[in-house]
C-alpha cells in the first residue's frame, strides 16, 4: 500500500504572529510547526501500515511551503514516516486552498509514478486558516471518492470503513481505495518522536520539487490569482489594565454583577 499524507507548517500558536505587506501570514519570520491536526493524519497513516505489516507499505510525508516548511516534513518523518517531499517554489507564496490543492494534486500523482498512490490521508483543516476545504478539492483534482472527518479507520485489503461523528448522530461509511481520507483530532494521539525515530530520519529520503518539476505554471498559484485575500488587518491593541473590584462593605457582587452586565458577559 502506498500512503501520501499531506502536511503543513503553520506559525506556532504561542509566538507572536503577524502578517507581511500583503496581507499574507507570515511564514517565514516567526517560528513554525507541523500543524497539529496534521499530526493526526500522521499517525493514523502510520497505523495502517503497522496494520498491514509494515513490508509492502510505504507512508510518504507531502509539504507545500517555503525552505522553513522543511521542518515539517523531518517531524513526519521523525515520527515514523518512510520519505517526505517538500514542494518549495517562490511562486506558490499567498496561495488559497484552490491553488494549493493543485499543487498537492500534481505532487501525489508524481508521487505514484512508479507506484499508484492507494490512499492520501489529510488533517480536517490546518490550525491558522482552518478552511477545512483542501482534502475535498484534492480528492476532485485527483478524480478519487473522499472519506472526510473520520475518527475511527478499519481497513481490509482495499476497503476503508470509517466512522464520522457529527452532532446529532454517528456515520459509518464504507469506500474502496484508492481515495482521500481527512481524519479528525478524535482518532487517536499522536504519537511522540522517540530518540531513535529522530536519528532514524536523517537518513531518510527527502526530495525538493519546484513548480517546474510538478508541471505547474506559476501563474497557477500564488496571491495574484486567489480567490479569496485578506484586505486588511489590524494589529490587536496592548493589553490594558484591569479593573479592580473592591468588596470593603459588602457591595463587591452587585459591582460585579453591573461591570459584567456592562461588558455584556452576562
Amino acid at each position: 500500500m502506498n500512503i501520501v499524507v499531506c502536511v503543513k507548517y503553520v506559525p506556532d500558536a504561542t509566538a507572536d504572529r503577524q502578517f507581511e505587506s500583503d496581507n499574507t501570514v507570515d511564514r517565514v519570520g516567526v517560528d513554525g510547526l507541523l500543524s497539529e491536526l496534521d499530526e493526526y493524519a500522521v499517525e493514523q497513516a502510520l497505523q495502517l501500515k503497522e496494520k498491514a505489516g509494515g513490508e509492502d507499505t510505504t507512508v510518504t510525508a507531502l509539504c507545500v511551503g517555503p525552505e522553513k516548511a522543511v521542518d515539517a516534513v523531518r517531524k513526519a518523518l521523525q515520527m515514523g514516516a518512510d520519505q517526505g517531499i517538500h514542494v518549495v517554489d517562490d511562486a506558490v507564496a499567498g496561495s488559497d486552498a484552490a491553488a494549493t490543492s493543485l499543487v498537492l494534486a500534481k505532487a501525489v500523482e508524481k508521487a505514484g509514478a512508479e507506484k499508484k498512490v492507494d490512499l492520501v490521508v489529510c488533517g480536517m483543516a490546518s490550525t491558522d486558516a482552518d478552511m477545512g476545504v483542501v482534502p475535498a478539492m484534492l480528492a476532485e483534482r485527483l478524480s478519487l471518492p473522499q472519506v472526510t472527518l473520520a475518527s475511527v479507520i478499519e481497513t481490509q485489503g482495499d476497503q476503508v470503513r470509517v466512522k464520522r461523528d457529527g452532532d446529532t448522530a454517528t456515520e459509518v461509511i464504507g469506500a474502496a481505495m484508492p481515495l482521500v481520507l481527512s481524519v479528525t483530532d478524535q482518532s487517536g494521539e499522536a504519537r511522540y518522536p522517540s530518540f531513535k525515530g529522530i536519528m532514524a530520519a536523517k537518513k531518510k529520503p527527502l526530495e525538493t520539487w519546484s513548480l517546474a518539476d510538478l508541471g505547474v505554471d506559476a501563474g497557477q498559484v500564488g496571491l495574484s490569482v486567489a480567490w479569496t485575500e485578506v484586505a486588511e488587518t489590524t494589529a490587536r491593541p496592548p493589553r490594558t489594565a484591569g479593573e479592580i473590584v473592591k468588596d470593603e462593605d459588602g457591595s463587591g457582587a452587585t459591582a460585579l454583577a453591573d461591570f459584567l452586565a456592562a461588558k455584556k458577559f452576562i
